[in-house]
Parts: structure tokens; C-alpha cells; sequence
């Protein structure tokens, strides 16, 4: 096995913003609610940091920021993936030299590419990095699918570290384990999902969920890797209601609409997104104060 980034719970950060940018006093608010609830890694800049409409230059500010609010106290994972490779790796080394400790890096959307495609593209990147590298599979929002045998070949390259794993597909899950899980860190990509993956020997999970209850999601984490299953179980069912109605619109919506409700910042998000409707939001709530967070 390769050196480990992180083993536990990530949370996949929201980004505070205002009609006027990025709002990093809450930011720093929200890393140090993080922090003080015993997060064990910290992912700037992912899908549910609106990556996609940061621009180049307040991605690497937020990254950037991160890093120097963190102090080193818990691992930062940096998200640079985008559809073009040639972008990817500008994104990584300029992560790099602020200081990142390792890269959250999605497969290619919309243009998407074959299996033999997606080899070149991350050993591009990955002969570029000087930072581990996880890889992140999320067919359902790209349109692409990083099949176990295409894991397994760049789980070869030893800058390629570990693997973001939301395709909800168990079976492929069990295959990935099969060929490479000795040779890779496997985290669920999907907050549903985190006990069964780390049961089959997962190191954790990148989460969603742990921005509205880091507490309860490292527990959940913690228990699973300490070998208790019943306990880690009984956290994911207790969380799985929140778990939905954090999906219950497309991801970051609902996240935001939490934190904001917790006292992080404003419910702003830049369009194409657009604020919870009515029905789920009062839902999203009602999950929130069941569990003591509203």
C-alpha cells in the first residue's frame, strides 16, 4: 500500500459565498467548526465547492486559503479536476505549491473518453504531480465511468494514491477491491454508502454529509474502522433520512440551504444552481432538528 492521505471522514466543503465572491470570514468559521469536531481531512474546491463556476483564479484562492487556515492540523485535499487535461495539471501544480497534500481529481465530463483515454489522462496528470493523487468516479454527473480494470492499471503509478468511489454500483465496488485493493485507498464517494464500502476494507469516505455533522460522520467512520460494523451501522441508518434530503436536489443546493440555516454565511449559489424549492427544504430541516442540528 501506498502512503495513506487521509483514513476516516473528508468533508467535501461547501464554499461561503456572496453576490460579491467567495466570503471567507465564514469560510474560516466553517474550516474551524470543522476542525474542532474532529474531522480527519478537509477536500477544497470539489463538486460541492462549486468548482464549476469558481473561476481559475478563485479556485486557487480558496485552495490556497484552506491550506494556510488548516495549519497542517489535518490533511487538505485539493480538487482540480476538469475536463481538460492540460488544465488538470496547471490546477495540480499550482495546488502543489500552495501547499495541498493531495488531489481530488474527478474523470472527464461531457467530452468524456475511453478507458484509454482516461489512462493517458491521469498518468498525465499524475507524472505532473508531486502530490498524491485520488481519483474520483462519479458516473452519474459525468457520464463517465472509471471501470475496475482502468483502476487497477493506474493504481500502478505510484503517484496515484487512492480512489473517490460514487458509481453506487456494489458489484463494480467489490471488483475494484479485487484487483486493487491493496494497492489503493478506496473511500465512498456516496454518504448511503459508507459502511458497506468500508467493510469490504475502505479507508472512509468523502463526504457530503460531514458538513452539516462532522461528529456524527467521523463516529460513523471511526467505528467502522476500529471493526465495529453493528455500531458504524446503526450511524448510517440514524443519518440516512438527512443522508437523502441532502440529495434530495442536486448537490450543492441542499448542503448549502443546511449551512446557511447553522449560521454559515448565506444561502447564495451562482446559477445554474438555484435555491431549494419549498417542499424539500422544509424536509432538509426536519431531518436537520431530528438530529439536534436546528
Amino acid at each position: 500500500m501506498k502512503n495513506t492521505v487521509f483514513k476516516g471522514m473528508a468533508t467535501a466543503m461547501v464554499t461561503p459565498m456572496t453576490p460579491h465572491g467567495v466570503d471567507y470570514d465564514t469560510f474560516a468559521k466553517f474550516i474551524d467548526f470543522q476542525l474542532e469536531a474532529g474531522i480527519d481531512a478537509l477536500v477544497a474546491v470539489g463538486t460541492t465547492g462549486e468548482s464549476a463556476t469558481l473561476s481559475p483564479q478563485e479556485r486557487k484562492e480558496v485552495i490556497r486559503f484552506t491550506v494556510e487556515r488548516v495549519n497542517g492540523r489535518v490533511p487538505v485535499i485539493a480538487g482540480t479536476g476538469t475536463n481538460n487535461t492540460e488544465h488538470v495539471i496547471e490546477f495540480t501544480k499550482s495546488a502543489c505549491d500552495d501547499g495541498a497534500d493531495a488531489l481530488l481529481i474527478v474523470t472527464p465530463y461531457y467530452n468524456k473518453a475511453t478507458q484509454g483515454g482516461l489512462i493517458a489522462h491521469y498518468t498525465a496528470i499524475a507524472d505532473a504531480a508531486d502530490k498524491p493523487i485520488i481519483m474520483y468516479n462519479v458516473p452519474s454527473r459525468t457520464g463517465c465511468n472509471l471501470q475496475p480494470a482502468t483502476v487497477a492499471a493506474l493504481a500502478e503509478h505510484p503517484m496515484i494514491a487512492g480512489l473517490k468511489e460514487a458509481s453506487g454500483n456494489m458489484a463494480q465496488v467489490v471488483e475494484i477491491f479485487a484487483r486493487c485493493g491493496d494497492k489503493l485507498d478506496i473511500y465512498s464517494g456516496e454518504d448511503g454508502l459508507v459502511v458497506p464500502l468500508m467493510s469490504m476494507g475502505g479507508s472512509g469516505c468523502i463526504s457530503v454529509l460531514s458538513n452539516v455533522v462532522p461528529k456524527m460522520a467521523t463516529e460513523m467512520s471511526a467505528k467502522a474502522l476500529a471493526g465495529d460494523f453493528a455500531g458504524a451501522a446503526e450511524l448510517q441508518c440514524r443519518t440516512l433520512p438527512l443522508i437523502n434530503a441532502l440529495f434530495s436536489e442536486v448537490n450543492p443546493i441542499p448542503a448549502k440551504a443546511a449551512v446557511a440555516a447553522m449560521g454559515f454565511g448565506e444561502e447564495y449559489l451562482r446559477l445554474p444552481l438555484t435555491p431549494m424549492e419549498k417542499a424539500t427544504r422544509e424536509n432538509l430541516y426536519a431531518q436537520m432538528r431530528k438530529l439536534g442540528v436546528l
